[in-house]
């Protein structure tokens, strides 16, 4: 394991424990996280690694092996770029009255790049996996990912809601996690796409588009605004859409139209899963793009020619997923169809000059826990 030799080589000793924590990815229920909605990811079966040994004195090091040079940080607040995700970590458990001192940590990841497959979440769950378990924290899986949340809340300064780091913390393999936002209570539903001759697979774009930036927070601040029109606490309590819908205009309008359909939407996807129903669901993920680009306006060029090609070269369903304006979509495709949806999606890349799209199946993986 690499990671070993990197912590060896770095600090001339071996790491105390090293864990894992994965990415993930959303099969559907997007932006409903910080709606007090309905959510239905799965662990990736690539995430981040980290070896790590306490430290008394309350120093922090840090060494990533994909960002370069390593960081020595005092207190957390002086991290800055990526070590502010670990750093916040720290940051976190102490708001929360855990006593945590220092570390030194090497950290290794495989999530493939400008994906948006939550790395850093699974950084966070992963750092805050080690350290509940070498301070003796006691803490929950469901803990542990809402001091990650945390972290990048109000630490590195991102308004994530809890599902990146729930999902990458509770993961289970062959299984889907279904969340309810605002309670936290979760419940495993059983995902294995093999035994349908079927393929989830992730479309990689590889594309971020700077105009994105603040335009998360945006959206969350149209919720909340429309929410207060409505006078209930979160969109996830509108029960009269068509009444909402009346008494509202503009962004906030669109936005509420989606967050609610969106949540039924993953009710139904859980119906069709428990019913075995599994390649049914491929028209729910069709909607779900739609009103992500149309009502939320969180997708771009990109992402729509994958959804489009995909399910004209005879995926069964298609959508982005994750915080949009570039990333991935995912595609739920029949076996014998996998190498048509592959050849639409390049072939219409191809065609307007973009650079060819990642395309890797996605398993439903374990969550956060210790290799060694």
């Amino acid at each position: 394991m690499r990671v070993v030799g990197a912590f060896r080589d770095s600090y001339g000793m071996e790491p105390a424990g090293v864990w894992h924590a994965p990415g993930r990815v959303n099969l559907i229920g997007e932006h409903t996280d910080y709606n007090d909605g309905f959510v239905l990811p799965f662990a990736l079966p690539w995430g981040v690694t980290a070896a790590v040994s306490p430290r008394e004195d309350g120093v922090i090091r840090l060494r990533s092996l994909q960002a370069g040079e390593p960081v020595t940080l005092e207190t957390p607040d002086a991290a800055e770029g990526w070590a502010r995700y670990v750093a916040g970590v720290f940051w976190a458990l102490g708001q929360g009255g855990r006593r945590v001192g220092g570390a030194d940590v090497v950290i290794d990841g495989d999530v493939p790049r400008g994906a948006g497959l939550s790395s850093s979440a699974a950084l966070e769950v992963a750092v805050g996996t080690a350290l509940n378990e070498l301070y003796g924290l006691d803490l929950t899986k469901m803990e542990i990912a809402l001091a990650s949340q945390k972290a990048e809340n109000d630490f590195v300064g991102m308004p994530c809601g809890i599902m990146d780091q729930a999902a990458s913390a509770l993961g289970e393999e062959g299984k889907a996690l279904f969340m309810d936002c605002r309670s936290l209570g979760t419940r495993s539903i059983p995902f294995d796409l093999a035994s349908h001759g079927l393929q989830l697979l992730i479309i990689n774009t590889g594309v971020h588009h700077e105009l994105a930036d603040g335009q998360y927070a945006r959206r969350r601040a149209d919720c909340e605004n429309a929410a207060k029109r409505l006078g209930v606490d979160a969109l996830r309590d509108v029960t009269d859409l068509a009444g909402a819908l009346a008494r509202l205009s503009g962004d906030e309008r669109r936005r509420t139209q989606h967050v609610v359909t969106e949540n039924h939407r993953v009710e139904a996807v859980i119906g069709l899963l428990r019913a075995g129903a599994v390649r049914e669901i491929g028209p729910l993920l069709n909607a779900s793009h739609l009103s992500l680009r149309d009502q939320f306006e969180v997708s771009c060029a990109e992402l729509d020619v994958a959804v489009e090609s995909a399910v004209r070269g005879g995926a069964r369903g298609a959508r982005m997923t994750g915080g949009g304006f570039g990333g991935s979509a995912i595609a739920l495709v029949a076996d014998d169809r996998v190498e048509s949806v592959r050849e639409s999606v390049t072939g219409a890349y191809a065609e307007r000059g973009w650079a060819a799209p990642e395309i890797y199946p996605a398993t439903p993986a374990a969550g956060a826990r210790r290799l060694l």
